[in-house]
């Protein structure tokens, strides 16, 4: 998954994610280590944070863009 790049390109610290989306900051430490997976809704709360497309945040795609 993307989200360790994607949230340290934009400058945004785990915790700052997790308050963000209501979330724990061990949660995110989490699934940036692999440790854990994202269900869907947490998927698309994420995509959606990002303003990625889901594929994008997996790894399925180098293209950020929502699918249309």
């Amino acid at each position: 998954m993307r989200l360790k790049e994607l949230r340290k390109e934009r400058g945004i610290s785990q915790q700052k994610l997790a308050i963000d989306l209501n979330m724990n900051q061990n949660s995110i430490s989490r699934y940036e280590n692999g440790q854990r997976e994202a269900d869907y809704k947490t998927l698309i709360m994420l995509a959606d944070y990002f303003n990625v497309s889901v594929d994008y945040l997996l790894g399925r795609t180098d293209n950020p863009a929502f699918m249309k």
